[in-house]
């Protein structure tokens, strides 16, 4: 039996990104998106709201570097991956992280419409830009 995993967030990072480089020279971004939900309480009519935090790590050569140059702190996004599991033992202690493992991201734009990305010009038609892998 087969099957197919992908997983499709639209939210707003929380940080600027952390773009680094492997030891081959292969560039690596991470960075955490938040999503929230709103809803009212019946019982009590108060607005509640529920946010949840998902780690994305970007591997490929041309969408690392783009996330790395071009999003910031707040800005939209929309990324399609799978989730992935990493295990690793640090001191004797194991740890566990689940993470989204990019396949596609898309810069959405900024919250609230405000900061604008630094750095090189951003390439034509920015603001709808989808760098697959």
């Amino acid at each position: 039996m087969s099957g197919f995993q992908q997983i499709i967030i639209s939210g707003n990072l929380g940080k600027d990104p952390e773009l680094r480089y492997m030891p081959n020279g292969d560039p690596v971004c991470n960075f955490s998106v938040a999503t929230s939900e709103e809803w009212k309480d019946k019982q009590t009519g108060e607005k509640k709201e529920q946010t949840e935090w998902h780690d994305v790590t970007v591997f490929k050569h041309q969408g690392a570097e783009f996330a790395g140059t071009y999003f910031k702190k707040g800005s939209s996004v929309l990324v399609v991956g799978k989730m992935n599991t990493r295990e690793w033992e640090k001191d004797g202690q194991k740890h566990r992280r689940k993470e989204v493992k990019a396949i596609s991201v898309q810069f959405v734009g900024s919250k609230g419409g405000g900061e604008k990305p630094v750095g090189n010009p951003p390439p034509e038609n920015f603001e709808d830009s989808e760098i697959p892998f």
